[in-house]
């Protein structure tokens, strides 16, 4: 079977639930006006691209913006991972169709066993068609566990 990004979102469908409930982790809107954290290009040849490849912007709303300068996300902050196909345009690479739109949302209280976040990825251009619905908590937090010492969080802003 192929491995493409929905197969490791899914990856977790036979895992234990931790409870939190996807649904609760709403579309971000404007996320797209809400501070650039960085981009990146996942090409052929990393382990990822099967599951990943395209071209990845993150973006964060200013509870999140605090977090990454703490190190620590308060309540409140959403992390939006828009990934994108990459298409070779002749010595370019422009950006495609919209792939999956990837949401962190921190609350304690509400996603504890998952670290404090909840997840949710919303599939292409879809504000309401859910890429791994109540099967985020265990699809995404078995790959961002790994980073506790970060507050779960993978990516840094630039200095």
């Amino acid at each position: 079977m192929k491995t493409t990004y929905k197969t490791v979102l899914f990856s977790g469908l036979l895992a234990i639930s931790f409870g939190a409930v996807a649904t609760d982790v709403p579309y971000p809107n404007g996320y797209r006006d809400w501070h650039h954290v960085k981009s990146m290009v996942i090409s052929p040849g990393h382990a990822l691209h099967e599951s990943f490849g395209g071209i990845h912007h993150l973006y964060a709303n200013k509870k999140a913006l605090k977090g990454y300068a703490k190190g620590k996300f308060p309540n409140g902050s959403v992390i939006v991972f828009d990934l994108l196909e990459a298409n070779d345009a002749g010595n370019a690479i422009t950006e495609g169709k919209r792939k999956v739109v990837g949401v962190m949302l921190k609350d304690s209280k509400r996603h504890a066993s998952t670290g404090g976040w909840g997840f949710e990825g919303f599939k292409g251009d879809s504000k309401t068609e859910r890429a791994v619905g109540k099967n985020a908590a265990t699809a995404c937090f078995g790959c961002h566990e790994p980073q506790a010492a970060h507050d779960y969080v993978f990516s840094t802003t630039r200095r």
